[in-house]
Formats: structure tokens, sequence, C-alpha cells
């Protein structure tokens, strides 16, 4: 699963946004919802993949809020081309890979590489530095000499033990270029069989046998294992756009923090959401989190429950061409890196 295609053939025009689907719901609003959701989640660890989605529509139920399909993000564009509304379903990346897969196994093309090459080079190259910066900054205390340069030699060789997991993968050409950049234990994650298929094949061409590619949903995770880096390039976008978004995007948080390691970082890349914007969400998110630790301080002491894992804002893209509609400087991607802790 990608991202939204940007459109480069009118560089001085930023692209349609469509609005994140969490951002139709007030601060109240989220709050009342989201707490609701995630005492019933975290606490109720045997709920199924649809006791979980009708557990998150009880949470936007309880703040009176409209049913998750007034929130579909694609009402603008259910006149036009209908393209954004296709990019929250399955069967539309079915498809999508279905032909892309077939033009590689005939021609040997690659498929799209969403946001653009340049993008997906300037997320590997900057991940790759933050992730040095943050080993440098854990090195013991004794090596720790600007005047040296072992600390830097040291923190690439570092780079081959951060696990690495992408989901959403698609034709997982992001994990070949972080392979490029040094990294090695990476694993890539699509709902979609055909997205899978044509990331084996392309990492098999290129003689890429540390990656490892699995059909599995990030929604409903199967996956028994923590990363020290996972990574989405425009997954989170496309799940803005399902139907219910809402309940998606609440089912998201709750999902991907399981994924991160302690101390491990999940970096999103998005051109639905501003830095501002996924920022705000995350802070929701701990809130929520919080509240599960404050309604039910007797239950943990009495079953050793453990703390919530939250998420913390770290650093972000500043390289990315800004434009200023109206007098406000935006971009047309974000690239943002939270810390879980």
């Amino acid at each position: 699963m990608a991202g939204i295609r940007l459109q480069p053939e009118k560089p001085d025009l930023p692209s349609t946004r469509t609005p994140a689907a969490i951002e139709l719901m007030s601060d109240d609003e989220r709050s009342i919802a989201a707490d609701s959701w995630s005492m019933k989640s975290e606490y109720g660890s045997t709920l199924d993949d649809e006791q979980r989605h009708a557990e998150a529509s009880d949470a936007l139920a309880v703040g009176n809020l409209p049913p998750a399909s007034d929130y579909c993000s694609d009402k603008e564009e259910e006149e036009g081309d209908g393209l954004s509304w296709m990019l929250g379903l399955q069967r539309h990346w079915d498809a999508t890979y279905l032909d892309e897969l077939a033009n590689f196994r005939e021609h040997g093309h690659a498929g799209e590489i969403w946001f653009g090459a340049d993008v997906m080079e300037t997320v590997a190259s900057w991940t790759k530095n933050l992730c040095v910066d943050i080993s440098c900054r854990h090195m013991p205390s004794h090596v720790q000499d600007d005047s040296k340069t072992e600390p830097v030699d040291q923190a690439y060789q570092d780079l081959s033990t951060w696990s690495v997991l992408d989901v959403g993968t698609g034709n997982g050409l992001l994990l070949q270029e972080l392979a490029k950049h040094g990294f090695c234990d990476l694993t890539g994650v699509d709902y979609s069989e055909d997205a899978i298929n044509l990331a084996q094949g392309l990492a098999d061409r290129n003689g890429l046998t540390n990656i490892n590619f699995s059909v599995d949903d990030v929604l409903e995770t199967k996956l028994d294992r923590k990363f020290l880096l996972v990574m989405d390039k425009g997954t989170l976008d496309a799940i803005g756009l399902y139907p219910d978004g809402p309940i998606k995007r609440i089912m998201y948080w709750d999902s991907v923090v399981k994924l991160v390691a302690p101390g491990g970082l999940l970096v999103i890349t998005s051109c639905n959401s501003t830095k501002d914007e996924l920022v705000r969400e995350v802070e929701i998110f701990n809130q929520r989190r919080n509240s599960i630790l404050e309604e039910h301080e007797t239950l943990r002491d009495q079953e050793s429950l453990e703390y919530p894992s939250l998420f913390q804002y770290l650093d972000h893209v500043r390289s990315y061409p800004t434009f200023m509609p109206g007098g406000v400087v935006g971009s047309r991607v974000v690239t943002v890196a939270f810390c879980r802790y």
C-alpha cells in the first residue's frame, strides 16, 4: 500500500489535499471517543478483529458523532475521478499490484514509486542520518569525543543492528533504498499478496536476500516482533481514506505502537497531513493511552499491567520544497519521526 500520487506536471500548484479523517472531529469529541475505545481495547486483549472494529465504532458513538460513513474524506472527490476514494480500498491495491506484477514479469518494470524517487531517496537518507545521530548519542560516554571519528564510524556499523519494518511496503523499493544506506535487517509487509510477490521479485532480481516480505495488514497485524524502526510511506494516508476512516485511524495507532520497540522510531511520510497535524494526532493518542493508566490504576496494580506505550515527536524533514498558498507555508509531502517510549 502506498500514498496518493503527486501531480508533477503542475509544479506551481499545490495538489488537492484530502483532509485527514481525524480532523473532522473536535479535540473534545476525539478525546471522549478515543478514551472509550482505548480502555476497551487495552484491557480486552482477546478482542478479535470484528470486535475491535465494533468497539471503535462504539467509541465514536460515545461522543455523539455521526456514523463513520459520514466522515468519508472522498465526498468532495466523488463527482471527480474518484481516485482518492479508491485509494482507501484493498480491491484497488489488489488490482493495481496485479497489473504491476504482470508488467514486471513481462517487461521487468518495477512499477510506480509513490511520492516519487526524489522523496524516497530523501526519506531513506534522512532516516539513516537520524539513526546515526541516535546511535552516536547513545554510545558509552567514554567514546563521546567529537574530536574523533570513531563514534560516527561505529554508528554507521550500528545500522546493521537496526531492525526495520515497512508497513504497506508495496513494491518494496523503499526497503531497497534503505539497504543501500546500510540497513540489513529489513522486513516489508502489505495486505496485498500481489504487492508482496512483486516486492519479492524485485528484491530477488537485485540480489537483496536480506529483505523479508510477508502478507500482513497493519490494522490486524499478526506480527509478533517489535522493530527499532517502522516506516510508513503513505499507508496512514490511505487508511484515512477508508469510508470508516476515523475508526481505522484509531485502530492504526493502537496497532502500530505494538510494532515499535521501546526507544524505537516510527517514521511517517504523508501528503495528506501536515507535520503539525501528525504531531497533534500523536498527542491525542498519548492522551487516551494515559487515560487508561488514570482510569485503571487499581486494575493495573492488581494484574501487573504495563504502562501504556507512548510516542514523542523527534524531528521532521526540512528539505522538501515549500509553497505559500494564502501566505501559509506548506509542502506537498512531510516526513515526521516519532520515538516510542
